[in-house]
């Protein structure tokens, strides 16, 4: 094992980290771009510095590990998983940028099926949303309390909030051989919301 932290939004944390990698195991069979965050508001409160730093952690750290992890990976059965957002799949008032960039990372996740298909490397997301995080419920307090004119529906269609660690079978299935034939697909984990719809006026 081998357990480091490195600012992925930065180009030599995320090439000292994956180099310590290869030097400690040689390959790399999964990677999981993980890594993300964002802010409530208005995209016109949005100075240019909290936009590049945005789209620098939901977006360009996931290109700048693909591109620096693939090399990396074995010619078949390896696998790369994007954590994405439900707000890639819809309109997200007060995140336009997160949710902006959340969107480019699942339409890179299909691009990039087709590019590694001829290696054997799988490439899925998943969207999740209703889990149950520390940030989750901040990020939902601040909203609010800026009076946002929208409110995310609270419980999901299935009645409740799921946990991190449900996310997490999803990524393992993805990364595994039990989905060895998937590649170029989102699985939505967020208890039925994204089928329900998502917002609604306050």
């Amino acid at each position: 094992m081998l357990a480091l932290e490195a600012d992925v939004r930065e180009d030599a944390p995320s090439s000292s980290f994956v180099a310590a990698v290869a030097a400690r195991f040689g390959s790399v069979e999964v990677l999981v771009n993980n890594a993300g965050g964002s802010f409530h508001a208005p995209l016109t409160d949005v100075s240019a510095k909290g936009e590049a730093m945005l789209v620098a952690e939901n977006f360009t750290s996931v290109t700048r590990l693909v591109r620096l992890v693939a090399p990396l990976m074995p010619a078949s059965g390896a696998a790369i998983v994007n954590v994405t957002s439900i707000e890639a799949h819809q309109a997200s008032p007060g995140f336009a940028i997160y949710a902006a960039m959340k969107a480019a990372v699942a339409n890179l996740t299909a691009s990039l099926a087709l590019e590694f298909a001829e290696r054997g490397i799988r490439v899925n997301a998943i969207a999740p949303d209703a889990i149950g995080t520390t940030g989750d419920d901040d990020a939902r307090a601040r909203m609010l309390a800026d009076s946002a004119r929208f409110d995310p529906v609270l419980l999901p269609p299935l009645g409740r909030r799921g946990s991190p660690a449900e996310a997490a079978r999803v990524v393992l299935f993805l990364a595994s051989e039990l989905s060895a034939f998937v590649t170029g697909t989102t699985i939505h984990v967020d208890g039925g919301t994204h089928a329900a719809g998502g917002w609604r006026l306050r």
